[in-house]
């Protein structure tokens, strides 16, 4: 039995493989935030090739909050149709179906520059504006927005929600002193960094059903003296396991500008870590493509969850491929059948 393709149960959600499509920008959205066909062929190709959870890229949940103006939205409901339509299609293809609410904070790059907003006014580098210092009321209209994005992630028949608190947008930036310089409830000790965050977890619970399981996508360190480091983040995620985050997507970086010399696998490290002194499900990513690493990492029990970003873009079957590698017999769409096995050619 493969430990890769070993079903996992989260919540009331039923997962069948331990593949997990990470989520990445595709910056194709229309300027309104909806689907277009791109979304629907890219997504749906992911979910024929049988990966387990298929997570959408990052999804603003109100127009500043976008990285780019080619990003998808769900802050009208006028996006629903489109995400809809992705939803049901991996369904029908046997994938659990997952999206990532974002908010871009002080790393947005839209038009409206006076509308780039962040923790304190300190800009990622001297290329991107410097951001609004946000109000009480401001913070209150996000935590709102992530509330709303849920209940409309429910609507559009979701499976799962990830909160995207990693790679310096709005929560990160409020997680790490090195962008969260506030003196008022939302700065200065680790508590009160965390409050944001903990009260959008808190309106998300309110929304969303509880039997569906909510993810946290995380930077585990910022690799930068006086940010974020592992140990930190190690403490922060225990307070999140209590607020009620069901698995922690882990990542690092994204705060400042750094250098890390990324090899095949090496975030697991963190992941790890985290999954064992946290006790927390825990996905981990990382230029990740061979198959064997993939079962070794879920075999040995360092990530409940192996998530694959570039190699899916290459390879959209690649859980067929891997399954066939790692002799495990996987279904294929019936489309596909006639390709299950490779047979002598004839006529």
């Amino acid at each position: 039995m493969s430990a890769l393709f070993s079903a996992i149960k989260i919540k009331e959600i039923t997962i069948s493989n331990r593949i997990v499509m990470a989520p990445m920008c595709q910056y194709t959205a229309a300027s309104d935030g909806l689907v277009t066909d791109w979304h629907r062929i890219h997504y749906g190709a992911r979910a024929v090739g049988k990966v387990g959870l298929i997570l959408l890229e990052a999804t603003g949940v109100e127009p500043r909050g976008r990285i780019s103006e080619k990003d998808l939205g769900i802050w009208d409901d006028n996006q629903l149709h489109g995400l809809k339509q992705i939803v049901d299609f991996g369904h029908e293809q046997g994938s659990v179906m997952g999206i990532q609410l974002a908010h871009a904070g002080r790393k947005s790059d839209v038009s409206d520059k006076a509308s780039i907003i962040g923790p304190s006014p300190v800009p990622y580098d001297n290329t991107y504006t410097i951001p609004r210092e946000m109000t009480k009321r401001e913070i209150d209209e996000v935590i709102q927005s992530f509330a709303t994005a849920a209940k409309r992630a429910d609507e559009a028949g979701f499976d799962i929600v990830e909160l995207h608190g990693a790679h310096g947008y709005l929560i990160h930036s409020f997680l790490s002193p090195l962008s969260n310089h506030r003196t008022d409830e939302y700065g200065e000790t680790r508590e009160n960094r965390l409050r944001l965050l903990k009260e959008i977890i808190e309106a998300v619970r309110r929304v969303w059903p509880v039997n569906k399981p909510i993810f946290l996508r995380i930077s585990a360190s910022d690799f930068t003296e006086g940010g974020i480091d592992l140990e930190e983040t190690i403490e922060m995620m225990k307070y999140v396991k209590e607020w009620g985050i069901d698995v922690i997507d882990v990542s690092i970086g994204g705060l400042v500008p750094i250098n890390v010399d990324a090899r095949p696998g090496y975030l697991v490290k963190f992941a790890e870590q985290i999954k064992q002194q946290v006790g927390i499900p825990t996905v981990t990513a990382g230029l990740i493509s061979e198959p064997e690493m993939a079962e070794e990492i879920i075999h040995n029990d360092r990530a409940d969850f192996v998530a694959l970003g570039r190699e899916l873009l290459r390879n959209p079957q690649w859980p067929l491929h891997a399954a066939e590698r790692l002799g495990y017999d996987i279904d294929w769409a019936k489309q596909y059948l006639r390709a299950k096995h490779k047979l002598p050619y004839s006529r």
